[in-house]
This record gives C-alpha cells, sequence and structure tokens, in this order.
C-alpha cells in the first residue's frame, strides 16, 4: 500500500512537470521566442522587469563560466534578485537541451535523480537599501536533486502557484571529461580581416576506438568569453587521424573578431565618485550614477588593459553582505556622436545584461547634444561592458563601430565538443577546453 502511494506520489510530480515544460513552450511561442525549424531554442532570459542580477557561476568562483563536470564535487550557484518588499515562492526545475539548445527526447528520469521540482529554500530581504529586493541563492547539484547525463541544460524559474509563467532560465553545460583539447589561438594568416581578428585552432585528443563515423556525429562549438550570439557552431573536423580529430581550418568557420579591452566602471561606493565616475546624486526614490561621456575607439592604436572579458561582480565597499546590502542604482552612459549611424541600433554589451539585446540596454540617440543615450539599473559593484552595434536582421551584435577591433585583444575562448552516437536520444558533451588569448591554455 505504501508502494502504491509512493509510485503514485512520482507519478503526480512528473505529470507535473510534463505540463510545466508544456505550458513553458507555450508560452514561449506566444511571446515570440526563438526558433529553429519550428523548435523552441532556449536561451538565458529574464520574463519578469521585477527579476534583477541573474548570476550562474560556479561556487566560490564568481567569474567563472557555468560549466561542470560530471560526476564532480563541483557545484554551480544560482543567485537573482525580486525587486519588491514582498517575496514570492520560487520553484526551479531543469531541462536538458541538445547541442544547439533545443529540448532534447529524453525524459525527465533519464537526467535528474530526485526531485523534478525544487522551492527556494535560501532568500532574505535586502539592509538599509534605497530599492527593497529580496535575494534568492540556490547551489546545486544538492541533496534534492542531481543531473546525471552531459551536455546542454537550462534552470528554469517559476511562482509556486504560476508555474506557467516562469521569470527566468539560464543555461549551462556539463561536461563529461572524455577528451583532452588542445588550443592555439593566433592571428589569422589566410583573411583581410587579420589586423582585426583571431583564429582559434584546436586538436581534440583520446576520442576512443568506439567511436561512430566522427565526421557525422561530432560538433564542435568555439564561445568568445561565454557568448552564444557570436558563437562558431557545430564545426566539422579538417583531418582524423591517430586517434585525434584536428580544426585547423583555412576559411573563416574558426575566426572571431578580436573587439577591445571592454569598458569599465566601479559602483562599489557611493560615497566616492571612481575612475569613469563624473558624478553621484540621490534623488528620490534613489541614486544616479553619471559616468563620463565615453570616447570613440573605432580608429585607435590598440592598449591593453586588464579586464573580465564582459562580466561584472556585486560588490560594496560600505556593507558587509554583497548579497542584500548593495543597493541599485541608475547607471547614466553616454557615447559622442555627431550622427546617428544607420542600419541598426546600438547597444550596451556584456554580461550585465546576459549579452542579450532588448529594450533594458539599447541606446537611444539624442540629436540635439549630438550623443547615444542609455540610462540602466544596475547593483553595486564592478562592471565591464562595451558598445556592441546590431545591425538589422543580424542576432549578434558587432564590436568594431565605436569600439574597434584588433587581433591583439585579450579574450577567453571555451572549445566544446559534443557527441551523438545515433543510437542515442541526446547530444553528449563530452569535452571542454578554456583557452586564453594571450595565455596559456587552462581548465
Amino acid at each position: 500500500m505504501n508502494r502504491t502511494k509512493q509510485t503514485n506520489k512520482y507519478l503526480i510530480r512528473y505529470f507535473k512537470i510534463i505540463k510545466l515544460i508544456m505550458l513553458f513552450s507555450f508560452f514561449m511561442i506566444l511571446t515570440g521566442r526563438t526558433t529553429l525549424n519550428g523548435q523552441m531554442i532556449y536561451s538565458d532570459q529574464i520574463y519578469s522587469n521585477k527579476i534583477k542580477t541573474v548570476q550562474l557561476y560556479r561556487e566560490e568562483w564568481n567569474l567563472s563560466y557555468p560549466i561542470l563536470r560530471l560526476n564532480s564535487q563541483e557545484k554551480l550557484v544560482l543567485h537573482f534578485d525580486l525587486l519588491d518588499d514582498h517575496s514570492e515562492n520560487y520553484y526551479y526545475t531543469f531541462i536538458h537541451c541538445d547541442k544547439n539548445w533545443k529540448k532534447s527526447d529524453i525524459f525527465e528520469s533519464d537526467y535528474m535523480n530526485g526531485f523534478t521540482e525544487n522551492p527556494f529554500d535560501n532568500y532574505k530581504p535586502s539592509f538599509n537599501t534605497t530599492t527593497s529586493y529580496y535575494h534568492y541563492k540556490v547551489s546545486f547539484p544538492n541533496d534534492r536533486v542531481s543531473l546525471t547525463r552531459s551536455g546542454n541544460y537550462v534552470i528554469l524559474v517559476y511562482p509556486a502557484d504560476n508555474p506557467e509563467e516562469p521569470v527566468l532560465m539560464k543555461r549551462f553545460m556539463i561536461s563529461e571529461d572524455a577528451v583532452r583539447i588542445n588550443i592555439t589561438t593566433h592571428r589569422p594568416m589566410m583573411t583581410a580581416n587579420n589586423n582585426s581578428s583571431q583564429q582559434v585552432d584546436f586538436i581534440v585528443n583520446q576520442i576512443g576506438r568506439n567511436i561512430i563515423d566522427p565526421y557525422r556525429n561530432f560538433y564542435a562549438f568555439i564561445l568568445q568569453n561565454g557568448r552564444w550570439d557570436n558563437a562558431k557552431r557545430n564545426l566539422k573536423p579538417e583531418f582524423y587521424s591517430n586517434n585525434e580529430l584536428k580544426y585547423n581550418s583555412l576559411s573563416d568557420k574558426n575566426i572571431f573578431y578580436g573587439g577591445n579591452e571592454f569598458r569599465y566602471f566601479d559602483i562599489k561606493s557611493l560615497r566616492y565618485q571612481t575612475e569613469y565616475v563624473k558624478s553621484i546624486d540621490y534623488a528620490s526614490p534613489g541614486y544616479n550614477v553619471f559616468l563620463f561621456p565615453s570616447e570613440n575607439r573605432e580608429f585607435k592604436p590598440y592598449f591593453y588593459n586588464k579586464d573580465f572579458n564582459g562580466k561584472y561582480f556585486i560588490a560594496i565597499q560600505e556593507g558587509r553582505d554583497y548579497d542584500t546590502d548593495a543597493d541599485y542604482v541608475s547607471v547614466y552612459f553616454t557615447l559622442p556622436s555627431k550622427q546617428k549611424i544607420a542600419g541598426g541600433n546600438l547597444f550596451i554589451s556584456g554580461a550585465l545584461n546576459n549579452w542579450e539585446y532588448d529594450d533594458t540596454n539599447i541606446m537611444t540617440y539624442n540629436p540635439v547634444v549630438g550623443q547615444y543615450e542609455c540610462t540602466m539599473l544596475l547593483k553595486q559593484g564592478y562592471y565591464n561592458y562595451e558598445f556592441a552595434f546590431l545591425k538589422e536582421g543580424s542576432t549578434d551584435g558587432t564590436p568594431t563601430v565605436f569600439e574597434g577591433s584588433h587581433y591583439e585583444t585579450e579574450n577567453d575562448y571555451i572549445v566544446l565538443i559534443y557527441y551523438r552516437n545515433p543510437q542515442d536520444r541526446h547530444d553528449r558533451l563530452i569535452g571542454m577546453g578554456l583557452a586564453n588569448s594571450i595565455n596559456k591554455p587552462s581548465n
């Protein structure tokens, strides 16, 4: 009898999560989210204007990329804020995706151990801030749920009483580390843009003798600084020999614009004006930070500046708990320009907006004073950013307009190797490699 009740309990949970995913897919279609061949693409998204500062990184390393090793002791931690005077009861679940971020054709029980729906138990209110908020945090895998397969995942967060309207979704990956990847970055030699670009070559070692048709079943992806909008996707090897796959293309398939070192500003303190901060004013209901007008770097020579490759971290100088003592401030960006650039729009770009391009980070041209302007509500901390021009009909922002692009620029490159056995129903992430354009490769 007890076994029957327990079985029914798990069946109820199973059908609830199936319903949640179906409702979420319907919600995404209604809101016009990206699709590929009629199937929804899962991406980093925030669906509520009350949700801010969504970060997902390896535990105790807030500048890391959201990648775990399968069956390791590593954990990821998700942070976000709810801008409200009252807390909400949020739940989270996981969705396994294929290499192109479409939902995999496997059941939740195939990749999750434990409960498929889990509540946020760790949340607390802000303290002594002009903007009231609740900070939520969860680390995983944990005692309630673990993930058993490699590949692409999203964590989906939704209100307990309204699961059909999720508030956020965040991507991450789990790698098997079954192969070794040797990565080299260099200035391209066979392109007209060799002064502004970087080429990423790599060799995949120890792929195994039982691999079926590596030319058809292996897929390589390259990410620049962890972003997906300009990723090189589904690359095929140039050569296969001696248990190695070699990706040394003479085409532009593995070539990126080098871009420029990221701009930055520091708003850890609201008492002192740091570099690039022109003024700090308080006007009810909160603080306003005005940055100095940015310079046009498009035609200027390259200058090295140590940065975080587009990331940011939350910090406060006059407080103890970064999660709840840091305040929200309105940050004013300006970029002088004699005219508006035709053929697209200009955005503030970086991890501060999940490398997305929307109404929260678009710059408006002011013809009266001759400058682009944008205001963003940001939590206190240290931020990297750049200006990205998004051409009409494009999905990735070009960093060359106002920024310039140089082959010397320091960038991170992540190589992801997926394998699809013809007998499987999902894509395995069998290896991950990380290299820096001016430093030695690392993992």
